[in-house]
Formats: C-alpha cells, sequence, structure tokens
C-alpha cells in the first residue's frame, strides 16, 4: 500500500471538521487554479482558430506556394511563362501537393457614371474549383469556365460592390493601359465577403482568357501556377522541394521560374500571427505562476493546519520525504480539482462562441467579425499535464516547511 498516497486521501477526502480555518485559503487556491487553466485553454483556443482562419482567407485568395516568372517583381502587370506539361507532371510526383491551378492577373480601373476604382482582375482558368469561395459568396454565384466559349462574368467583394453601388447583374466598364487604354464590359454575377479588406477592395476573378487577349498572349502563356498543399504544417519542407525544382527548370522561352511559398509572398502577416504565439507564451506563463503562488498559499496553511499529524507521524519514524509526499499527493488532489473546474469554464466558452459568436470583432482591424475559436485535444492534454507538473513542482518548496515542525514542541502543545 502508498502509505503517503492513503494520508493525503484521508486529509482530503475525510470528514475531519475539527480544522476549518484552511477551508479559505483552499478555496482559493483551487478558484485560481480553475481561472488560470480556463483563461489559458481560452487563450489557445482564439489564438489557434485565429490563426487558422487568418491563414485561410490568404491561402483562399491565391494558393500555398506561387511559381511565377523570375523576371516579375511585386507588381501585378506580369511577365508570362508557357505551360509546361513535363514541368507540371514533375510538381504532382512532389509528395504533399494537393492540386496545381494555372492563374493570370492585370491591374485595371472599374468606372461607373460616378466613381471609379482601382482593381486588379484575377484571370481564373478551368481547373479553378471553387472551394473557399464558395462559402464566401454573399450574393449570386461564381462563373463557370467552359473550354470554348470566355465568359464575360465577374464576382467582385462587397466592399467593391458597396463603393461602386453594384448588384449582381450590373454592368461595370473595365480599363486597362498600355499602349493605349484598353476597355472591356464585364458583368457581376457574384459577390463575396471574407473581411480581409486588403484582398476585398483590390481582387475581381474573372475568365483567364480576358487577361491572355488584353495582354496579346497566346492560349498557353499564363502569370503562372498556384499550388495547393495537403498539409500546412508541411509548406516548408514543400516550398524548399518545390524551390530545387523550379531553379533548375526553364520553360519554353528560356525564362527561369520562382517560386514562393505564402510566407515569402506576405511576410507581414505572418511575422504578425508569429508575434501572437509570444503573447500566449507570456499569457500561459503568467497563469501558472499566478496559479502556482496561490497553491503555495494553500499548501502552507494545510501543513501549518496539521502540524500535529506531521509531529505524530514523525515520532513514529516515518521519514520526512514520506510526509512531504503526502503533501504533494494533496497537492496534486486541488490542483486536479482546480483543473477540472477550469476545463468546464473553458469548454462552455468554446461552445457558446463557436456556435452564437458571442463576443464580435471590428473586422477592419481583425478581419474577422466574431472572436476565432478552434479546439484541438492535444493542447487540453498539454496545457492540463503542464499545469499539474508545474504546480505539483512547485510544492516541494511550501513542502520543506515541515523540517521545522519540531516533534517535542508539537507533544508538549498538544
Amino acid at each position: 500500500m502508498n502509505l503517503e498516497y492513503y494520508i493525503a486521501k484521508r486529509i482530503h477526502f475525510g470528514k475531519d471538521k475539527t480544522h476549518q480555518f484552511s477551508k479559505p485559503a483552499v478555496a482559493i487556491a483551487i478558484s485560481g487554479i480553475a481561472l488560470g487553466i480556463a483563461v489559458m485553454l481560452i487563450s489557445v483556443m482564439i489564438v489557434t482558430g485565429f490563426k487558422n482562419i487568418i491563414t485561410d482567407k490568404i491561402i483562399g485568395f491565391g494558393s500555398h506556394i506561387r511559381i511565377t516568372n523570375f523576371d516579375n517583381n511585386s507588381s501585378y502587370e506580369t511577365v508570362p511563362i508557357k505551360e509546361d506539361t513535363a514541368f507540371v507532371q514533375a510538381l504532382q510526383q512532389i509528395d504533399g501537393i494537393q492540386s496545381i491551378k494555372r492563374f493570370s492577373t492585370k491591374p485595371g480601373i472599374f468606372k461607373t457614371a460616378n466613381d471609379f476604382q482601382g482593381i486588379v482582375i484575377k484571370g481564373l482558368s478551368t481547373d479553378f474549383e471553387p472551394g473557399y469561395f464558395s462559402g464566401n459568396v454573399l450574393e449570386g454565384k461564381m462563373f463557370a469556365i467552359s473550354d470554348t466559349l470566355r465568359n464575360d462574368s465577374i464576382v467582385i467583394s462587397q466592399l467593391l460592390a458597396s463603393q461602386l453601388q453594384l448588384a449582381v447583374g450590373d454592368p461595370i466598364d473595365a480599363y486597362f493601359f498600355q499602349d493605349k487604354i484598353k476597355v472591356r464590359r464585364f458583368r457581376v454575377c457574384g459577390i463575396y465577403e471574407t473581411n480581409f479588406q486588403e484582398f476585398d477592395e483590390m481582387f475581381v476573378f474573372a475568365d483567364m482568357r480576358h487577361i491572355q487577349q488584353l495582354n496579346g498572349w497566346e492560349p498557353n502563356e499564363i502569370s503562372g501556377y498556384e499550388v495547393l498543399v495537403d498539409e500546412y504544417k508541411w509548406l516548408d519542407e514543400i516550398a524548399y522541394e518545390v524551390f530545387l525544382l523550379t531553379a533548375n527548370t526553364l520553360d519554353e522561352t528560356g525564362s527561369s521560374l520562382r517560386s514562393r511559398s505564402v510566407k515569402e509572398l506576405y511576410p507581414q502577416i505572418f511575422s504578425w500571427l508569429a508575434l501572437l504565439d509570444t503573447n500566449v507564451w507570456i499569457i500561459l506563463a503568467l497563469m501558472i505562476l499566478v496559479s502556482g503562488f496561490n497553491m503555495v498559499s494553500g499548501v502552507l496553511i494545510l501543513i501549518l493546519e496539521k502540524a500535529n499529524m506531521v509531529g505524530i507521524v514523525k515520532s513514529l519514524g516515518m521519514r520526512e520525504w514520506s510526509i512531504r509526499k503526502v503533501f504533494l499527493y494533496q497537492a496534486a488532489f486541488l490542483t486536479g480539482k482546480g483543473l477540472l473546474y477550469g476545463n468546464v469554464l473553458g469548454l462552455l466558452f468554446f461552445i457558446v462562441q463557436s456556435r452564437w459568436g458571442v463576443f464580435s470583432l471590428d473586422p477592419e482591424n481583425y478581419y474577422v467579425t466574431a472572436v476565432p475559436v478552434q479546439l484541438k485535444a492535444i493542447h487540453v492534454l498539454l496545457l492540463n499535464l503542464g499545469t499539474l507538473v508545474a504546480i505539483v513542482t512547485m510544492m516541494v518548496v511550501p513542502s520543506v516547511l515541515i523540517k521545522k515542525i519540531s516533534v517535542t514542541r508539537v507533544i508538549n502543545f498538544e
């Protein structure tokens, strides 16, 4: 039998009513742990949800990896590359690549009778899959792209629709500036909204053949390829393999290719998201320290309350480390109870926020209308296990007080 565990269990679950002054301190310690783990869970859920939804928005507008002509600068007026079936097949051989799509971009201006707005036309080809946008189209629908006929329909953002007072079915003239001004008339077939203002105020989706015709390109000339991967966590490894392939590949015209991951295309956004991780680690450290100090106070009072018991078991020959283990078990019981209550609070927040979105945000600043939350079992497990281990480890310090309890003084006092 584990004697220390047995004594700790009797103390914690027993019916002894003779000493009651430790109860408030113990209640405060348990409450501190409960609030601490709840705050930690909520912080991790929010940051995980926020990072995932922002990453999904960025990837939804493009892809995980973009391959273009090496001569392209940061402008959306691109130098074309030739479609290369052999190159695409080589890409498909890389493990973890989900799909490869063709695209083209071209800047222009939308003009109505009363207003105008700079835009970027993103041309889509027959291999386009609406996946991400299917859940973001507010009105109308995405247009279909056929192998034969060019489609004059476009999908614009709610932001552009409001600025230019456009609705589904309205025509809109687009002006493009090259050697001479070229005009194209499109018809709005859908309106989307992602709340990502940097993209919503800029991107318009159209048939890629419009861009090829405006630029005087051949049917097999495109701005580049967009590559989606199966798992975001493997992006860096796959991006490196794609880089090695593109670095050793020339298209039919002899032009070099360049590949960039979404992290390289939008470094400022991903640096900001990485900063959120730092904030969470600071919150976790502070919450564990606060919870630990609360528990230290509670255990100190428990030791003082049970001083007579400590003196008696010492006189009976129980070793000092064994007595300390009794109170470490006691700390583990109390910590476990606090973790249980804290997990319940955290899970309640997750259910309420994910279902009803009680806590809202300004989409102009945070890109979402409500606080996003995502719960992962591994995060819950690691937070609880880490908190339990950290707090019980901190309890080793106050348990040293047992050394100072004199057997003779306790017996004489009794």
